[in-house]
Formats: structure tokens, C-alpha cells, sequence
């Protein structure tokens, strides 16, 4: 007799969690994503596109909407010469940042160069220095009464350079952000297959034959991105154009933002909110053809297949001059100018008209130590790093999580959100959330604005394409096999996260809390319009010492942050090397 057995119950996965209104945790941890990157991105950009074309401030009741702070802008405040300023000195700094970082990428990675691997490491130090910090160095050692300057002077007769012009400017941004344009280069020139060198080789082609005609044009990709960027990036800055063009009245973007609005007695915030508005179109559109570039980068692929081991190239006796040239970058452009800025920190006068070794004195770092506000500064600046990269490299992850490995169907928004802030220079940045913490509900701006939370918002929100851009390789390295399986055995995406991917990107986001303390330590642009006399940051300080003479306390500063960032980076490192060995 057949015994007939019971019907087996289908086996479901566990119910997945949810909360009130029918989504689930992941939904809701999602959506809650995309809404706070929504609110930090256009929280400056919505007040000063309205303050652009209001007629009176916004605190003002009553305010009519038109065009004429525009017309005003280029009509009567003398904008047109701030933008032709601006289109010299980002052209000119482009120029000058390809001259140098083009030729030194193909030479140290490319051919058998003396001393490659120091030169390539010597490439890394501008993404640990501020620019503010090589600014004072250059003026320290080459202005007009620098160290190098008075020298020159005394044996020539007369000063060969001019620091505080438009070239000066172009020369010493071109300088800090040379490195950049080096590392896309560089980068492409290693991933490269070197097949075509090598067909070259055999043709008979010469070292200079094979680096003209096959290695350069490989190069046009990364050099159109680059040379985007940089020009981004100069019309944004605020460092060099304010310490060396302010002095004889050259004004770019950032300095006619700065001069019109924090040192304005009575500021037209109808005309600083158009030429802020005009500065974020440039911005944005310069971000948007550098994305358009990248996207169609794959059309320029040479090799594909298995790649060869590219063989260094014998450049003969030219490989001398090339590490002349570079070690005259390196040395002049960075280690003279940072060296001069600690030497000026422990003297009491520094010219070469008087030996420096008879004015040596700690009193520079003595006043730093005694003066409780200078000493505040340093700990802010240290918490608003630490604090700030912490949150920031959360959200980074988050955000990555959420666009990259998920089925949101807002993804796409998440990361554009998460990448916008680079189109957004600080000082706009800084401008916009002033604005908008004037007029945050609940009472909540009057609660931040003037402390350092306002602080860790303005510079966080800068830092954060750097953190998505840190952390979101690493995610796209990692198998979708992992989620499938953890979804199979019946665990949401929360848990997915948590469970498997989190510790698989935990070196990742080591990295990312890295980089993004360095952005925050070395950043200062935004804190001009956020910070108050409570929550003055070293970048800050540093320009009120500059501005009242006190050159040595500057120095001090600059050499205290410099140490802090080398401390810092150099045990990051120490602990990343000894994890990778215990894993």
C-alpha cells in the first residue's frame, strides 16, 4: 500500500523588512540618499541663482525678479576686464602645466631615466600642499623682496621675473598643478599596450623617431582632459590671484568675489550673485565637455589583446638634460619655495643681505603657541578634517553603494549629484550656503552658520567627488556574483551591504577617509564667507597674518599644516602597508 505523503510547503525567503508606506529599509535608505545629496548640492546653487536676479539682497522683503544685475555686472562694475583677466591666466596656466608635465610623464615612464622612480614620487607632493601654502613659499623666495629675488637682483642688477602679474600668477598655479596633468599622463602612458613602440623598434625607428610618432599622439586624450581640468581649476582658485594680483589690482573670478563681497563695505549682492552665477555656468560647462571626453575615450584605444611589457627607451645623452629639467621643476618650483617658507618660520628676518643663521629665534612659533585664536584654528582645522572625512567618506560610500550596486532607479541621479559638487568652486560654495543658511527653516541656520559644522558642510561638500571617486573602483571590481548569491539565500540589499561588500571595500574607504582628511585639512576657500572669529581654520588665520605683515606666524602655520599633513599620511600609509601584509 502507497503511503502518500503531505504536500511540500514552498520554502520563500524570509519577508523583506519594511517600514510605513510600503517601501523597504533598502528603499528607504536609498531614497534618504539622494535626498540629502539634493540638499547639500543645491543648497548653494538655488540662492544664488535667485540672489541674480533679485533686484535687492534676500533678507530684503519685497524683491523684484529681472535681468538687471546682469546688465549692471559687465556694464558698470567693470567685469568685462575680470574676464579677460581670467581667460590669460587660465590659458596661460594650462599652457605652462602641458610644457612641463607632458614632456616629464613620457620621460620618467617611458624611457630610462636616472633617478625615475624619485622624480615620479616627487610629482605627489602638490596633492598635500595647498596652494595657498606654495604661494606664500614662492613669494617668500621670489618676490620682490624674497630671498632668490634680492640676490638675483644684487648680482644682475635687475629682477628677471615679475610675481605679481599675469604670468607670475599663470607660472605659480602652472607649478601646483603641473602634478595633475602628469598623473593623467603618466597613468595612460603605464596602461598603454607597447606593441606599437615595439613595431616601431623594428622598423628601425629611433627613441626619438618612437616618441614622436607613436607614444605623443597616445597621449591627446589625457592631455585634452587634463588641460579641461586645469582650466577648471584656475578659474576657480583663489590662493595665487589673491595674494599676488590683488596687491597691483589684477582681478580674476574669485578675487572680483572676494574684493565685491566679504571686503566690501556695503556689498551689491545682486551683482555678486550674477557674476557668482556666470562663474558656476563656466564651471559646470567645463565639468560637462571634461565628462563628454571621457565617455568617448574608449575610440582612442590603440591595442587590445594581451599587451606587451613595454622596454624603456635609451634617449643617450639626452636623458641628462631631461633630468636637469626635471630636477630644476622639482627643486625650484617646490622644495626652494616650501624649504624658504619652514627656514622664514624659525628666523626673525630672512634675506640673504644678512645670514639667517644669526636670526634664528622660535618666537614665530612661540606667538602661534601663546595666542589662544591662533592655536584654535589648528584644532579646528584638525576637527573639521577629522570629523568631515569621516562623514564624508560615509555618504561617498553610500552614494557609490547606491549608484553603482543597486536597482534604485534613481542611480543615475545619485552619483551626478555626488560628482557635482567638482563643477562648484569653493568660494561659490562658501558664498551660496552663507545665503542659504541665512534662510534655513527652523531656526536651523542661525544654529550653524558662524561654526564649524558650517564649516564641515562647505567643505565636505567639496571633498565628496574625491571620496565617490576614491571608493567607487573598488566597487566595480567586486563580482555581481556576491549580491546574487546573498539575494538567493534571502538577504536584502542592507544586508548584502553590510554583511558581504562592506568588508570587501574596507580598504577602499581607508583610502577614501585619506584623501578627503588632506582635502579638508589643505581647504580653505569656503571658510572666507563661513567661518567667524570662533571658527577660524589655519587658511584663514593665515591670511589675516598675511594681510597685517606677520609673515613669520605665516610661515609658522604654513609648516605646522604641512607637518601635520606629512604625519598623518606618512602613518596612514605605515598602517594600510602593515594590513595588506596581515591580510
Amino acid at each position: 500500500m502507497t503511503t502518500l505523503s503531505p504536500p511540500r510547503r514552498p520554502v520563500h525567503p524570509p519577508p523583506r523588512y519594511r517600514r510605513p508606506l510600503g517601501l523597504s529599509r533598502e528603499s528607504w535608505l536609498q531614497y534618504t540618499v539622494l535626498l540629502l545629496l539634493a540638499v547639500l548640492v543645491l543648497a548653494p546653487v538655488v540662492p544664488t541663482l535667485y540672489q541674480s536676479f533679485l533686484d535687492r539682497p534676500l533678507y530684503e522683503a519685497g524683491g523684484v525678479l529681472g535681468v538687471d544685475n546682469y546688465v549692471r555686472l559687465f556694464t558698470e562694475a567693470g567685469f568685462g576686464r575680470v574676464v579677460l583677466n581670467t581667460a590669460l591666466f587660465a590659458g596661460l596656466t594650462t599652457v605652462l602645466s602641458l610644457l612641463i608635465a607632458v614632456p616629464m610623464a613620457v620621460v620618467v615612464v617611458r624611457t630610462k631615466l636616472p633617478g625615475g622612480r624619485l622624480f615620479a614620487a616627487a610629482m605627489q607632493w602638490p596633492f598635500f600642499i595647498s596652494s595657498l601654502i606654495l604661494g606664500f613659499g614662492w613669494i617668500t623666495m621670489y618676490g620682490p623682496a624674497g630671498f632668490v629675488s634680492v640676490e638675483v637682483r644684487r648680482l644682475l642688477g635687475f629682477l628677471p621675473w615679475n610675481l605679481y602679474s599675469i604670468p607670475g600668477m599663470a607660472l605659480t598655479e602652472a607649478v601646483a598643478l603641473a602634478p595633475i596633468v602628469y598623473t593623467f599622463c603618466a597613468n595612460a602612458l603605464r596602461q598603454s599596450d607597447a606593441s606599437l613602440e615595439a613595431a616601431a623598434r623594428v622598423c628601425g625607428a629611433g627613441p626619438l623617431r618612437i616618441l614622436r610618432s607613436v607614444v605623443l599622439p597616445l597621449l591627446r586624450p589625457p592631455v585634452v582632459y587634463a588641460s579641461i581640468l586645469v582650466i577648471s581649476m584656475s578659474v576657480e582658485t583663489l590662493s595665487v590671484p589673491l595674494l599676488f594680483g590683488q596687491p597691483v589690482g589684477i582681478d580674476v573670478f574669485s578675487t572680483f568675489l572676494y574684493r565685491n563681497g566679504l571686503q566690501s563695505i556695503n556689498p551689491d549682492y545682486g551683482v555678486l550673485g550674477a557674476a557668482s552665477a556666470i562663474i558656476l555656468l563656466v564651471t559646470i560647462s567645463l565639468v560637462a565637455l571634461q565628462a563628454k571626453l571621457l565617455k568617448n575615450a574608449q575610440r582612442f584605444v590603440s591595442v587590445r589583446g594581451k599587451a606587451t611589457r613595454p622596454r624603456p627607451l635609451d634617449l643617450g645623452w639626452l636623458k641628462w638634460i631631461s633630468v636637469a629639467a626635471i630636477a630644476v621643476y622639482v627643486v625650484m618650483g617646490a622644495l626652494i619655495p616650501i624649504g624658504g617658507l619652514v627656514f622664514r618660520s624659525f628666523t626673525q628676518v630672512f634675506t640673504p643681505l644678512q645670514s639667517p643663521f644669526k636670526t634664528l629665534t622660535g618666537d614665530n612659533y612661540e606667538r602661534i603657541f601663546t595666542y589662544p585664536v591662533y592655536v584654535q584654528s589648528i584644532v579646528n582645522s584638525l576637527l573639521v578634517a577629522a570629523i568631515g572625512a569621516v562623514l564624508v567618506s560615509v555618504l561617498s560610500l553610500l552614494a557609490v553603494m547606491v549608484a553603482r550596486r543597486s536597482d534604485f532607479r534613481f542611480h543615475r541621479a545619485v552619483e551626478y549629484l555626488a560628482l557635482a559638487p567638482q563643477a562648484m568652486p569653493g568660494i561659490i560654495v562658501g558664498i551660496g550656503l552663507f545665503w542659504a543658511l541665512a534662510f534655513a527653516p527652523f531656526g536651523l541656520g542661525s544654529l550653524i552658520q558662524g561654526t564649524l559644522w558650517a564649516l564641515i558642510i562647505g567643505f565636505g561638500l567639496r571633498a565628496l567627488p574625491s571620496g565617490f571617486g576614491s571608493i567607487a573602483p573598488s566597487v566595480m571590481q567586486i563580482g555581481r556574483e556576491l549580491d546574487n548569491a546573498a539575494r538567493v539565500s534571502g538577504a536584502d540589499w542592507v544586508r548584502t551591504f553590510t554583511r558581504i561588500l562592506a568588508a570587501l571595500v574596507r580598504p577602499a574607504f581607508a583610502g577614501a577617509l585619506i584623501l578627503t582628511f588632506v582635502t579638508l585639512l589643505k581647504e580653505y576657500s569656503p571658510a572666507v564667507f563661513l567661518a567667524s572669529a570662533d571658527s577660524n581654520i589655519i587658511g584663514t588665520t593665515m591670511l589675516e597674518l598675511w594681510v597685517q605683515g606677520n609673515t613669520g606666524s605665516v610661515a609658522a602655520l604654513a609648516s605646522l599644516q604641512i607637518a601635520i599633513t606629512a604625519t598623518f599620511v606618512g602613518l596612514a600609509g605605515l598602517l594600510l602597508k602593515g594590513r595588506d601584509k596581515n591580510a
